[in-house]
C-alpha cells in the first residue's frame, strides 16, 4: 500500500469507501470541504490505485483531532488502520500538536482496541453523536498526549 496526500480526484473513491464502511457516512462534499479547509488528509492505495484506507486530521492551537479514519472491510486486521493511525499521529506532531483527540462509536470495539493499543485513553462520552440505522449512537472521546512522559524524560 502506498500512502499519499488525498487529492480532489480521490474524493469519489473516498466517499464510496466511506459509504461502504460507515453506518452514518460522510458525503463527498464533507471530504471536499476538509480539503478546502486545509485539513491534513491521506489515502492508502495499492499499486493499481485501488483505495484501501483514508484518514483526515485537523490541527490547531497545539491540538489535533482525527476527524475520520476508514479502512476497507477486506483489509481490516491486516495493519492498514494501524499504519494510517501512526501516520496521522506523526503528522500531528510535525504540525505542532501536543495532544490528539478523536471520537469512536461505542459499538466499534475493533477501532477502540486499535486506539487503546496506541496509548489513547477515554476522557468522555458524546451522547447521540453518530448517526446509524437505528437513529443515533454515543461516541467515546479518546485522547493521547504526544509529549514525552516523565518516565521517558528520566530514561533519556
Amino acid at each position: 500500500m502506498n500512502l499519499r496526500p488525498m487529492l480532489v480526484d480521490d474524493l469519489d473513491a473516498v466517499a464510496a469507501l466511506e459509504s461502504q464502511i460507515s453506518p452514518g457516512p460522510w458525503t463527498r462534499g464533507v471530504f471536499r470541504e476538509c480539503l478546502q479547509a486545509g485539513y491534513d488528509a491521506w489515502i492508502m492505495e495499492n499499486d493499481d490505485g485501488v483505495l484501501g484506507a483514508f484518514g483526515v486530521l485537523s490541527t490547531g492551537a497545539a491540538e489535533a483531532h482525527i476527524l475520520n479514519l476508514g479502512v476497507a472491510t477486506a483489509l481490516r486486521r491486516r495493519g492498514f488502520g494501524r499504519r494510517m493511525l501512526q501516520h496521522l499521529l506523526c503528522r500531528a506532531g510535525q504540525l505542532g500538536a501536543q495532544r490528539v483527540f478523536l471520537e469512536v462509536r461505542v459499538s466499534n470495539a475493533g477501532a477502540q482496541d486499535l486506539y487503546r493499543s496506541q496509548g489513547f485513553h477515554e476522557i468522555g462520552v458524546r451522547l447521540n453523536y453518530y448517526r446509524n440505522g437505528e437513529g443515533r449512537e454515543d461516541a467515546l472521546v479518546l485522547s493521547l498526549s504526544l509529549l514525552p512522559s516523565a518516565n521517558q524524560l528520566k530514561e533519556g
